[in-house]
Protein backbone atom coordinates (compact mmCIF):
# COMPACT_ATOMS: atom_id res chain seq x y z
CA UNK A 1 0.00 0.00 0.00
CA UNK A 2 1.26 3.61 -1.12
CA UNK A 3 0.20 6.39 0.45
CA UNK A 4 0.68 10.31 -0.07
CA UNK A 5 0.28 12.63 3.20
CA UNK A 6 0.11 16.14 1.49
CA UNK A 7 1.52 17.58 4.77
CA UNK A 8 4.90 19.28 5.16
CA UNK A 9 7.23 17.03 7.60
CA UNK A 10 8.30 18.24 10.82
CA UNK A 11 10.80 16.59 12.86
CA UNK A 12 10.34 15.70 16.42
CA UNK A 13 11.48 18.07 18.68
CA UNK A 14 12.81 17.36 22.40
CA UNK A 15 10.09 16.94 24.74
CA UNK A 16 9.06 20.09 27.40
CA UNK A 17 8.60 19.67 30.95
CA UNK A 18 6.40 20.70 33.58
CA UNK A 19 6.55 20.45 37.00
CA UNK A 20 3.19 19.40 38.75
CA UNK A 21 3.68 19.07 42.64
CA UNK A 22 6.48 16.23 42.81
CA UNK A 23 6.43 15.05 39.46
CA UNK A 24 6.73 16.20 35.71
CA UNK A 25 4.40 16.28 32.91
CA UNK A 26 6.34 15.87 29.71
CA UNK A 27 4.96 17.32 26.53
CA UNK A 28 5.49 17.43 22.89
CA UNK A 29 6.58 21.12 21.59
CA UNK A 30 3.07 22.67 20.18
CA UNK A 31 4.30 22.52 16.45
CA UNK A 32 5.30 18.82 16.47
CA UNK A 33 1.97 18.29 18.59
CA UNK A 34 0.16 20.04 15.94
CA UNK A 35 1.74 17.50 13.20
CA UNK A 36 1.13 14.77 14.61
CA UNK A 37 -2.61 15.27 15.08
CA UNK A 38 -2.46 16.70 11.70
CA UNK A 39 -1.37 13.26 10.16
CA UNK A 40 -3.35 11.37 12.12
CA UNK A 41 -6.14 13.18 11.15
CA UNK A 42 -5.08 12.86 7.39
CA UNK A 43 -4.26 9.00 7.87
CA UNK A 44 -7.72 8.20 9.42
CA UNK A 45 -9.23 9.66 6.04
CA UNK A 46 -6.98 7.64 3.79
CA UNK A 47 -6.56 4.60 5.45
CA UNK A 48 -8.46 1.10 5.04
CA UNK A 49 -5.99 -1.33 6.28
CA UNK A 50 -4.53 -1.91 9.25
CA UNK A 51 -1.00 -3.87 9.80
CA UNK A 52 -1.89 -6.99 12.59
CA UNK A 53 2.02 -8.41 12.52
CA UNK A 54 5.22 -7.00 11.04
CA UNK A 55 5.73 -4.80 8.46
CA UNK A 56 8.15 -3.39 5.89
CA UNK A 57 7.89 0.51 5.30
CA UNK A 58 9.38 2.77 2.84
CA UNK A 59 9.57 7.08 3.82
CA UNK A 60 9.87 9.56 1.33
CA UNK A 61 10.20 12.70 2.88
CA UNK A 62 9.44 16.16 0.52
CA UNK A 63 10.75 19.38 2.14
CA UNK A 64 10.08 22.93 1.44
CA UNK A 65 13.27 24.27 -0.64
CA UNK A 66 14.26 27.39 0.72
CA UNK A 67 13.51 30.67 -0.65
CA UNK A 68 16.64 32.37 -0.48
CA UNK A 69 18.98 29.93 -3.33
CA UNK A 70 19.20 31.01 -6.75
CA UNK A 71 17.01 30.01 -9.60
CA UNK A 72 19.82 27.36 -11.05
CA UNK A 73 20.08 26.11 -7.28
CA UNK A 74 16.72 25.79 -7.01
CA UNK A 75 16.47 23.52 -10.15
CA UNK A 76 19.58 21.54 -8.86
CA UNK A 77 17.15 20.82 -5.36
CA UNK A 78 14.04 19.98 -6.72
CA UNK A 79 15.73 17.64 -9.28
CA UNK A 80 17.09 15.54 -6.94
CA UNK A 81 20.97 16.06 -7.97
CA UNK A 82 21.22 17.95 -4.13
CA UNK A 83 19.74 16.22 -1.13
CA UNK A 84 19.27 18.25 2.06
CA UNK A 85 22.22 17.08 4.24
CA UNK A 86 21.17 19.84 7.04
CA UNK A 87 19.08 19.94 10.29
CA UNK A 88 15.93 18.05 10.55
CA UNK A 89 18.00 14.76 10.84
CA UNK A 90 15.89 12.41 9.19
CA UNK A 91 15.38 10.18 12.09
CA UNK A 92 13.82 13.27 14.38
CA UNK A 93 11.14 13.39 10.99
CA UNK A 94 11.16 9.30 11.44
CA UNK A 95 9.70 9.19 14.89
CA UNK A 96 7.40 11.86 14.41
CA UNK A 97 5.80 10.44 11.47
CA UNK A 98 5.76 6.96 12.61
CA UNK A 99 4.66 7.85 16.33
CA UNK A 100 1.52 10.25 14.42
CA UNK A 101 0.22 7.02 12.30
CA UNK A 102 -0.04 4.56 15.91
CA UNK A 103 -3.09 2.78 16.03
CA UNK A 104 -4.40 3.97 12.42
CA UNK A 105 -1.72 1.86 10.18
CA UNK A 106 -0.45 -0.34 12.91
CA UNK A 107 -0.83 -0.97 16.31
CA UNK A 108 2.53 0.21 17.70
CA UNK A 109 5.37 1.55 15.21
CA UNK A 110 7.25 -1.54 17.01
CA UNK A 111 5.88 -3.65 14.62
CA UNK A 112 7.93 -1.73 11.68
CA UNK A 113 11.03 -4.77 11.17
CA UNK A 114 12.37 -3.40 8.29
CA UNK A 115 12.35 0.69 7.35
CA UNK A 116 13.89 2.67 4.94
CA UNK A 117 13.93 6.82 4.54
CA UNK A 118 14.81 9.20 2.19
CA UNK A 119 14.90 13.18 2.50
CA UNK A 120 14.76 15.39 -0.52
CA UNK A 121 13.92 19.26 -1.66
CA UNK A 122 10.09 19.66 -3.14
CA UNK A 123 8.04 22.70 -4.31
CA UNK A 124 5.33 20.35 -3.05
CA UNK A 125 6.28 19.29 1.03
CA UNK A 126 5.06 15.60 1.64
CA UNK A 127 5.46 12.68 3.63
CA UNK A 128 5.11 9.52 0.89
CA UNK A 129 4.61 5.76 2.60
CA UNK A 130 4.83 2.89 1.28
CA UNK A 131 4.07 -0.21 3.89
CA UNK A 132 4.48 -4.12 3.10
CA UNK A 133 3.43 -7.23 5.61
CA UNK A 134 6.48 -8.81 6.41
CA UNK A 135 6.19 -12.35 5.59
Amino acid sequence: MRLVFEIEPVAQARPRAVRMGRSLRMYDPKKTADFKKQLHLLAEIKTCCFYPRGIKAEIWFYRAVQKSISKKEHLRRTTGQVRPTVNPDTDNYIKSTLDALNGILWRDDSQIVDLTAHKFYSDNPRIEIELEEFQ
